[in-house]
């Protein structure tokens, strides 16, 4: 019984950061429905329901939208629920007949969640778009990098599930905490160009005070530093060191022979590049176990970089059971974790519409519409 039990919550089914929002609501206690396409769409490229993880933890039932009955059972769903998320551009939901006015005006106490990336409104809102394009809005993107390298896109990480699925997550709790005191419903605009520029916060502030450079791998956490980096291993593997500190820094001297060296002061910039050779070359003279045997658990702010296959196997992630097996699918377990409230994986994905007949009961829809619905090809 996770702290969001009792909640319920309609997903109409999208990619990317609204399953990953929906996702963490379900892994929390929530009773998600997702409202699947009755066919496959493009992007089902998984042949089998298990892999697809953020689909997880909620039941599924397979409505047509393009089709008015359709809209009409989003909208007895939503009488019942506290909260929708809906993944559409700007426009879409309304023209289906499913957007916040419809809605909330079935149920007053909806928390209507809207996932886009450029946001409801502004000049880009109705284009299409991807991490990528969100995050290099944002400067976020133009940061990443090597020196003298173009920018590193870091996977889909920061725009679909940071700046997207996860600030929707917080939006609805927000919304869903409010409500229970107003009574009243209201809409979360989630973009991921807004999300990502919140990540990026931080950073604003350096920049703004000098500290922090355009240009990319010159500064303290872009790979600039020779004690903020990746370094290459004997067995070409790599480590991650992160020794900002000046005690954390003084320990990786002692670790890797540098402490007796006469080196320059850790902060002055213009020795950076230098050092970083330097230590390059001593990271080549061990394999990466063997360094971890040195480093690991001190106050060096080490780590081995391990892979997909490697990371559930570390003695930590072990330990804190920080991976679970669903279905004989290993990922990574609900977080953050509870003292009283313990979230769990309620399921693995569902196939489409296998639960349509069981939610469309709970909420209110006799035997007899439900044959009409069917026979209609409404739902699946």
């Amino acid at each position: 019984m996770g702290p969001l039990a009792g909640l319920r919550i309609i997903e109409l089914a999208g990619i990317g950061p609204g399953p990953m929002t929906a996702m963490m609501l379900g892994d929390m206690g929530a009773d998600v429905v997702r409202v699947d396409r009755t066919r496959s769409g493009a992007m089902e490229f998984l042949s089998d329901r298990r892999y697809a993880v953020h689909n997880r933890s909620r039941r599924s039932v397979a409505v047509d939208l393009q089709k008015p009955e359709g809209a009409a059972v989003v909208l007895r769903l939503v009488a019942k629920a506290d909260g929708l998320i809906e993944p559409f551009r700007p426009g879409v939901a309304e023209r289906l007949g499913i957007g916040p006015e419809p809605c909330l005006r079935a149920n007053p106490k909806l928390v209507y969640g809207r996932m886009t990336g450029w946001g409801q409104d502004g000049p880009l809102a109705r284009a299409a778009g991807h991490d990528i394009n969100y995050i290099a809005l944002t400067g976020a993107l133009h940061a990443i990098g090597r020196a003298g390298e173009r920018p590193v896109p870091p996977l889909n990480l920061v725009g679909d599930f940071g700046g997207g699925g996860m600030l929707l997550a917080f939006g609805m709790v927000c919304g869903l905490l409010e409500a229970q005191r107003s009574g009243k419903g209201q809409v979360v605009d989630a973009a991921m160009v807004d999300g990502a520029a919140l990540l990026f916060a931080g950073l604003f502030g350096l920049h703004a005070a000098g500290y922090w450079k355009d240009e990319r791998g010159v500064n303290l956490l872009d790979t600039g530093a020779h004690f903020y980096d990746v370094y290459e291993t004997a067995d070409g593997k790599f480590v991650s060191v992160g020794a900002i500190e000046p005690q954390f820094y003084a320990l990786l001297l002692e670790k890797t022979g540098l402490a007796s060296a006469d080196l320059p002061p850790q902060m002055q910039r213009e020795s950076w590049p230098a050092m970083k050779e330097r230590l390059a070359a001593i990271f080549k003279t061990k394999t990466r176990d063997e360094w971890s045997a040195i480093m690991e658990g001190s106050d060096i702010c080490f780590a081995p970089v391990l892979s997909i296959a490697e990371a559930p196997e570390h003695p930590h992630a072990r330990a804190r059971d920080a991976y679970v097996d669903v279905e004989g699918v290993r990922q990574p377990a609900p977080a953050p974790r509870f003292s009283r409230t313990t979230p769990e994986v309620k399921r693995a994905a569902a196939a489409r519409g296998a639960h349509t007949d069981e939610v469309l009961a709970e909420y209110g829809f006799d035997a007899a519409d439900i044959q009409k619905l069917r026979a209609a090809a409404v739902i699946t």
